[in-house]
């Protein structure tokens, strides 16, 4: 009976853990192939038309979709789940506009959703982006003797893989037939580098997110302003402080903010103490860290400012 119950916890400790972990589902409405990037990590290797990811444990992600064809360009957006457990499906489409963008479909628990579809390719979230595409062409080549050796006919297999040869002969007991069967394997790496008509490599032109900085920059290129909204309302649903501050983090720690985008979630605590909190988590995921100071006036005691002046320059 002891052990029973053992079993029946061990049980219930791993569906909770299951349950936390949420899926997404991404597909094109019109069949265009893509490549999934989740917080800069690439996670299939071959573009497909429906895409299911398991095992996210975050609140939010960075999301990159690339397509396959290289004329509509690329397509980046934050994931949000509201809710931890669930499988969430959105789709790609154009927009009124001809824009291709990211519509919300649905989303169920993950311990109801329903099992993979035929044509959708299912991966398990990961931070090690998968190999360089790759194909394997097959060869084999028969050769058959029917005035074989009247003493009996063999079978002849000779297999090379990566430079290692494998050799086997098998007799056969008709003696008017000898066999050789040749087979080889060949492998071939493909690497796809995005050009321009003159097939020459595109030069991208930097991106200005905040006009006239010319300041220190301390991560990538901060969220959009569509999706910072998204954010604060993830963020305002939650009833107690502790609960902003934990979605706050979450938020910031899988994403790159402007200085006046922190400086807009702190407003959105009620204490001094969790305003500061955040101030410092945020730091090293500002975009633009040299216009920080324009979060002391988020600030209602100057004894705040000095703190977060001091954890900036090396201080305790």
């Amino acid at each position: 009976m002891r052990k029973l119950l053992l079993f029946l916890i061990g049980m219930v400790l791993i569906s909770n853990t299951f349950a936390q972990l949420s899926n997404l589902i991404l597909f094109a409405e019109q069949g265009e192939r893509f490549t999934v990037i989740l917080n800069g990590i690439k996670q299939n290797a071959n573009p497909e038309t429906n895409v299911k990811i398991t095992g996210l444990n975050a609140d939010s992600y960075k999301l990159k979709v690339i397509f396959q064809d290289q004329k509509i360009g690329d397509m980046d957006k934050n994931i949000f789940f509201a809710t931890k457990g669930n499988e969430y499906t959105y789709t790609i489409k154009k927009n009124n506009k001809g824009v291709y963008t990211l519509r919300y479909v649905s989303e169920v628990s993950v311990m109801q959703a329903p099992p993979v579809s035929n044509g959708q390719t299912t991966i398990v979230y990961t931070t090690v982006p998968p190999p360089a595409n790759s194909t394997v062409t097959y060869t084999e080549t028969t050769t058959t003797n029917v005035n074989g050796n009247p003493n009996g006919g063999s079978v002849s297999m000779g297999v090379n893989v990566d430079g290692v040869n494998l050799n086997m002969n098998v007799n056969v007991n008709d003696p008017n037939v000898n066999t050789n069967t040749t087979t080889s394997y060949t492998t071939t790496t493909t690497t796809t580098t995005t050009t321009n008509g003159n097939n020459t490599p595109v030069n991208n032109q930097p991106v200005v997110y905040v006009p006239g900085y010319s300041g220190p920059i301390g991560c990538p290129y901060p969220m959009s302003q569509y999706d910072f909204e998204g954010a604060k309302n993830s963020i305002v649903s939650k009833n107690f402080e502790d609960s902003k501050l934990t979605i706050a983090k979450q938020i910031v720690g899988a994403n790159c903010m402007l200085s006046s985008q922190v400086r807009e979630i702190m407003k959105l605590f009620d204490f001094e103490d969790t305003k500061l909190q955040f101030a410092k988590f945020a730091y090293n995921k500002t975009y633009d860290i040299g216009n920080y100071y324009k979060l002391n006036d988020a600030f209602q005691f100057e004894s705040s400012i000095d703190e977060l002046n001091s954890y900036i320059n090396g201080g305790h």
